[in-house]
């Protein structure tokens, strides 16, 4: 059972690695504008949603509600 929790982790470790690689490759290279685009726009939503949830939690805090 131990021989396969280790591969288990070696499979799992190589599987993040692949995809930072393919990620990596992909917003750094040549002819990839329109995927560097969608991860800059999600990027750009998720951080404008971050921003309104703390806006409103500080405006309600304000209000003490």
């Amino acid at each position: 059972m131990r021989a396969r929790k280790g591969q288990s982790l070696v499979e799992y470790i190589l599987l993040v690695t692949a995809v930072i690689v393919v990620v990596v490759l992909f917003t750094t290279g040549k002819g990839t504008g329109s995927f560097q685009s969608s991860l800059n726009s999600v990027f750009n939503q998720t951080t404008q949603g971050m921003l309104n949830a703390a806006t409103y939690l500080q405006e309600n805090a304000a209000n003490g509600m």
